[in-house]
């Protein structure tokens, strides 16, 4: 008979799955690099941390055992995924990586323009 935890695990891992293949979408058919890494961070993490989950239960409910590494995977990709997204666009943005001509607005453009100003008032002073 299939318990309750087994249509929960199997939704998690789903769900998992899901995210993994909007991931690989994202990473074909998006324009630039800064909305690939965006979608290679937030969603690839959600479909982790989702399979994950499911592993928890599975085992927590099968076996009986709760595995502390699992929990501490769920963590650290919790953490450093996103993390990691953001730091690689920002490096390529730094580098001189072109925006995609779909993009709307640049932010970072204008801090940048506002501080090439401070600094040359502050030279001229």
């Amino acid at each position: 008979m299939i318990d309750v935890s087994e249509y929960f695990v199997a939704g998690f891992i789903l769900i998992g799955a899901f995210f993994a293949v909007v991931t690989a979408i994202g990473l074909i058919r998006l324009p630039d690099l800064y909305t690939r890494t965006h979608a290679a961070s937030k969603s690839a993490t959600l479909g982790v941390m989702c399979i994950l989950i499911g592993t928890l239960i599975f085992f927590l409910t099968e076996d009986g055992v709760f595995n502390s590494r699992v929990v501490l995977g769920i963590f650290f990709v919790l953490i450093t995924a996103p993390v990691g997204g953001h730091l690689i666009a920002r490096a390529a943005y730094n580098t001189g990586v072109k925006l995609a001509p779909e993009t709307v607005r640049d932010d970072l453009a204008d801090k940048e323009k506002h501080e090439q100003a401070k600094s040359k008032s502050k030279s001229k002073k």
